[in-house]
This record gives C-alpha cells, sequence and structure tokens, in this order.
C-alpha cells in the first residue's frame, strides 16, 4: 500500500477513535447531569452532609462515570432547596469555619423514591433492549 493511502488511513482511524471518544464524553456527561439529583438526594437520605464532603463522595463512587463538579453541585443544591427536597443549616464545629449542611426532607425522601423507582424502570428496560439486541444479535 502506498504510504500516501496508510498516512490517510491512519488519519481516518485516528479520526474515529477521536470522534468515538468524544461521543463517550459526552454521554457520561449527560449521564452525570440526569443522574446527579438522584445521586444528591440518596445520599443525603443516609444522612446530613455539607457541600463538599457531598462533592467527594460523588466523585469517589460511580467509578468516575458521575462526574459532578462545584459548578454544577452547588447550584442543584440551591434548586433541591428551592423545591422543599433538601434544607440547609449553617454549623460551626469547634474552632472550624461554619459549614452549610445539608438533609432531606420527608417531601425529598418521597420525591426521591420516585425517582429510583424511574431509573429502575429505565435500567430494567436498556437491559432488556441491549439483551435482545446486543452486540451479535441478529
Amino acid at each position: 500500500m502506498p504510504k500516501q493511502a496508510t498516512d490517510e488511513r491512519e488519519k481516518a482511524v485516528g479520526s474515529a477513535e477521536t470522534a468515538r471518544m468524544a461521543t463517550l464524553d459526552l454521554l457520561r456527561r449527560e449521564l452525570a447531569r440526569g443522574t446527579a439529583e438522584l445521586a444528591v438526594l440518596s445520599i443525603l437520605s443516609s444522612g446530613r452532609r455539607y457541600g463538599y464532603e457531598l462533592l467527594r463522595l460523588l466523585q469517589g463512587t460511580g467509578q468516575g462515570l458521575l462526574e459532578i463538579r462545584e459548578g454544577t453541585l452547588y447550584p442543584l443544591l440551591h434548586r433541591l432547596e428551592d423545591a422543599g427536597h433538601i434544607i440547609a443549616t449553617w454549623q460551626a464545629e469547634g474552632r472550624a469555619r461554619p459549614r452549610k449542611y445539608y438533609a432531606i426532607t420527608p417531601d425529598g425522601r418521597r420525591h426521591v423514591a420516585l425517582l429510583r423507582a424511574e431509573w429502575s424502570g429505565l435500567v430494567n428496560a436498556m437491559q432488556e433492549l441491549l439483551t435482545t439486541f446486543g452486540e451479535g444479535q441478529p
């Protein structure tokens, strides 16, 4: 194969790989955005947390798929508070600076139960679809 054809093929393969990686990155961001509310409320269901603690927990779980950053988390916390799903209180511990703690409300518990049911339905539907029409299936 001539060198020019080989170079063009390598560029095409590299370009396709770059496009695939960009698509996966976009999918991960959309997945994180779509599941952030469920993730935050699920964590708060186990007890109150302050913002940075929530951020660490979100970033440390989900095998890197839940890429939630401060710029996403704090506006989400404000929306959840405005909706009555969480409450925020300031508390100082010892001589440390006060921290804003977030706790789930009874309305938030009802809301997270609905979100969990929706998520379970989506996961089951996708699993069925992937099993039925997965790779190598006719």
